[in-house]
């Protein structure tokens, strides 16, 4: 049945809500790890937020101010690089985080420089990776990341390093050698949390097999891994003898990583000579993935 204009836009208003929720979630845990951690205790992170931290520290001028000032040419980059919506959105996280960091109070936690710098980037990373998933960013360098990218030979991961290890080189002339180090390693804390909160908690591969026996295959990932499969039609390019036809169904599915070696051995068990290629995929959504087999 088609869907009708009125549940296309439930379904819209529903995801614009759980947006809304994750990029408060975000700003909320982002102010936490700055004024719990970093800004008492005089370290910085990578990124705009390192600089408006640093800032900070050399004006008195309190970082939110900076954090709008810095981040201002990005959102107009993003307008250019990604949609206007984005760029709005991420205009609002900022403006949301600067207001949060100069109205609300938060206690702070702790004096150990090793415990502020692993929290202090577990928490910032956290309201950033939400705020990637809520459709925005709240710190402008993965903007700038990714407008360079398109115009030189280096990768994303490579723009983002340079940038942080220039930050963090002026810190230790500036500062001092230590906090630098302490704040490299926030900057380590805050990115893997990041990824963590992007990809998520479980890990899947994607398979693709091309088998003689693919027929065979398809059942055993479908009945005993209560999998689906996407069948592809296609040739084969070399072949044990030219005679034979070059049709072949090539199979794709996904697992999670806890039952690769189970679809390996029973693939092993048809079909030794079996072709497979595994690809590490971050994150998956629809299909039957996430469900259980019945028995």
């Amino acid at each position: 049945m088609k869907p009708t204009r009125r549940s296309r836009n439930l379904r819209l208003l529903r995801i614009k809500a759980g947006n809304i929720l994750l990029v408060f979630l975000a700003v909320m845990l982002a102010a936490f790890g700055l004024k719990g951690f970093l800004i008492p205790n005089h370290f910085i992170d990578g990124g705009v937020t390192g600089i408006s931290l640093l800032t900070s520290q050399l004006t008195g001028i309190p970082v939110s101010v900076w954090l709008i000032l810095f981040n201002i040419p990005f959102i107009i980059l993003g307008i250019r690089q990604i949609n206007r919506g984005f760029a709005l959105n991420t205009a609002l996280a900022i403006i949301s985080l600067a207001l949060v960091l100069l109205l609300i109070d938060f206690p702070v936690i702790t004096n150990d420089k090793l415990l502020i710098s692993i929290f202090g980037g577990f928490f910032l990373g956290s309201g950033i990776g939400l705020a990637i998933r809520g459709g925005c960013v709240i710190d402008g360098t993965e903007i700038l990341a990714v407008y360079i990218n398109r115009k030189s030979f280096l990768s994303i991961g490579d723009i983002i390093l340079l940038i942080n290890v220039m930050i963090f080189l002026i810190a230790a002339f500036i500062l001092n050698i230590e906090t630098a180090l302490y704040s490299i390693l926030t900057y380590l804390s805050a990115s893997k949390t990041v990824d963590f909160i992007i990809q998520g908690i479980e890990e899947y591969t994607g398979v693709t097999i091309i088998s003689n026996k693919s027929n065979a295959i398809r059942q055993v990932i479908m009945e005993k891994l209560g999998r689906g499969v996407t069948i592809y039609k296609g040739e084969r390019g070399m072949g044990e003898s030219p005679m034979k036809s070059k049709e072949i169904d090539i199979i794709f599915t996904v697992v999670t990583r806890l039952e690769v070696s189970k679809l390996k051995t029973e693939i092993e068990l048809i079909d030794h000579k079996a072709f497979i290629v595994m690809n590490a995929i971050n994150e998956t959504k629809g299909g039957i993935i996430k469900k259980r087999p019945l028995h």
